[in-house]
């Protein structure tokens, strides 16, 4: 077994304000990441953390890129334990998209339909929930994920677990506090 991590986030970037107007949801984006430290997470969002409609497939950080520019993100980090076999399968659902990217154009009027409760699917054409929800697809994971999914749809993900919740800046710093406070506890 391996594990998966699902980063909902809320910017309160212009766009995400008008997402969240609309959707009535906490976060209003969504990555996914293969490793623990959140090095590397993997989503559509803004290309520059400068301009909002130059979007498409991103790599994304804690401290670089648009989470970087708007430090006070907020955040929900999750982890789904996977199969072996699954966690591969989502490995090359990202990197086959990473390797295309040109190719995939961001959804922007899909995203806009969700808050309407509409479904317009793009060939070729991701927003942040659609592209998680195709890895995880992909990788044949029983998410009982809605077609027309949020963000906020993956914390339903039947045993999903929460990691980590506030600032995401701060991730890794709580985490290593936490991983330091059981290790003193065990000594």
């Amino acid at each position: 077994m391996k594990k998966v991590y699902i980063i909902l986030t809320y910017s309160g970037t212009f766009l995400s304000k008008i997402i969240k107007y609309y959707t009535r949801d906490e976060f209003s984006h969504v990555s996914i990441s293969l490793d623990s430290d959140l090095k590397k997470m993997y989503s559509f969002g803004r290309l520059n953390p400068y301009n909002p409609f130059w979007a498409g497939f991103v790599h994304e950080g804690v401290n670089f890129g648009t989470f970087k520019r708007f430090s006070r993100t907020r955040a929900k980090v999750y982890s789904l334990e996977v199969e072996d076999e699954q966690y591969e399968k989502i490995k090359d659902a990202i990197y086959y998209i990473k390797k295309v990217r040109k190719q995939y154009k961001f959804n922007l009027l899909g995203l806009f339909a969700v808050g309407f409760k509409i479904r317009i699917k793009s060939n070729k054409a991701f927003y942040c929930a659609e592209f998680v929800k195709y890895a995880l697809d992909k990788a044949e994971v029983k998410t009982d994920l809605p077609d027309l999914v949020r963000p906020e749809n993956f914390k339903d993900i039947k045993n999903i677990k929460l990691e980590y919740e506030g600032l995401l800046k701060f991730y890794k710093v709580n985490k290593f506090s936490i991983e330091e406070k059981e290790k003193e506890i065990l000594s």
